[in-house]
């Protein structure tokens, strides 16, 4: 079913850019997933009205939806099929239209531009929080000169002879099973179903010329190494006038040299001397949020965990939930003591009833001593 993607958005055909993104989010807050516990009806609407408003925001592809409408957006095919032609195409391609009863000949649109991708590299913290990222690149853009049809200005494109328009041409053979229809892409307008007689000085007939674009990227709070954004109608634009590819930017984010990540928990250890263990503390930690008070129990162990709540990944999804930043304790023991410090610690072993190593003769003198 056809969508007037205006109606969906509640604005009116010229409606400014402005005015479509207010809209969208309008709707956005009242139909988003989130916010209606799970409802499939407002979910299929949420999904309309972002189609909608990915399209209308995009100058490339408003001009062709505004133009050849859903079917252009789709490359050009008139009906919904899922094998991409009508009931009368698929008979007509075994038995010739004189079955079928007219012609099988499939419409034609503009082609769709290829997608590409780009990589950015973030820091740990720009993929926890979020950062608008600019990402330079050559690729075909619309040819200004032309508008994308490839035609020098003031003239047009011809309809092509061989295939009347359709950009496909039907061959008719016959077998043992009767009459076979086969259908081909048109060798002389490759399919466009036009001919340019005389083309555009700048595009050479292409509709397209190779420029060098800007685009500034949101990439959202919590992306992850790996992850993946898509920009639709940002990609190489399709040859006379065809719908742009979609570009797909490649997420890479660089290790931090405390925290790793754990899906949207926040992982790192503390190292503490013995007697902050022993004694207890209040530190200062520094997190990706700030600086916060720790407090360390008396007799805190190794490997003691503390947990800070909200102060991990946010969800990327946009649900406002963040995850925690778990902190595991790691006790160090003093590998090398002055004199007083090792009386120190011989007197709390003493008033503990703990038995220790002799200070002058260390506990492998005395395992050397037990085979004399």
């Amino acid at each position: 079913m056809a969508h007037d993607y205006y109606s969906l958005l509640g604005v009116s055909r010229n409606a400014s850019d402005d005015e479509i993104k207010k809209a969208y989010r309008r709707l956005a807050r009242e139909l988003h997933p989130d916010a209606n516990g799970g409802d499939k009806d407002l979910e299929d609407r949420f999904k309309e009205i972002t189609t909608a408003y990915e399209t209308l925001r995009d100058p490339e592809r408003r001009r062709i939806y505004d133009t050849y409408g859903e079917e252009g957006l789709r490359g050009g095919m008139g009906d919904s099929s899922p094998f991409g032609a009508g009931i009368n195409d698929i008979f007509g391609a075994f038995f010739g239209s004189a079955f079928t009863g007219g012609s099988t000949q499939a419409r034609r649109g503009p082609q769709r531009g290829a997608d590409t991708e780009v990589y950015i590299d973030l820091s740990f913290t720009e993929a926890v929080f979020g950062v608008q990222k600019d990402v330079t690149l050559r690729l075909p853009v619309t040819c200004s000169t032309c508008s994308g049809s490839g035609a020098k200005p003031g003239t047009t494109a011809s309809t092509c002879s061989v295939c009347g328009g359709t950009g496909q041409v039907r061959k008719v053979a016959q077998s043992i099973l009767g009459r076979m229809v086969t259908t081909a892409t048109c060798d002389r307008c490759r399919g466009a179903g036009t001919i340019i007689t005389t083309p555009c000085q700048d595009c050479r007939g292409e509709g397209r010329r190779t420029e060098e674009r800007t685009y500034s990227v949101e990439v959202p709070a919590g992306v992850d190494n790996g992850s993946t954004l898509r920009l639709a109608g940002r990609g190489p634009a399709g040859p006379r006038a065809g719908l742009p590819g979609d570009l797909y930017v490649q997420i890479r984010v660089k290790p931090h040299p405390r925290f790793r990540r754990e899906n949207n928990d926040l992982r790192c250890e503390l190292a503490i001397p013995l007697t902050q263990a022993v004694l207890g503390a209040t530190l200062e930690f520094e997190t990706l949020d700030g600086v916060e008070e720790l407090v360390i129990p008396q007799g805190t162990q190794s490997g003691t965990q503390f947990r800070l709540r909200g102060k991990g990944v946010p969800d990327v999804r946009g649900s406002g939930r963040r995850g925690d930043l778990v902190i595991t304790i790691v006790v160090e023991i003093p590998e090398h003591l002055d004199e007083q410090q090792d009386e120190l610690f011989r007197r709390i072993a003493d008033l503990r009833g703990e038995e220790v190593a002799d200070r002058d003769h260390g506990i492998f003198s005395k395992i050397k001593s037990a085979f004399k």
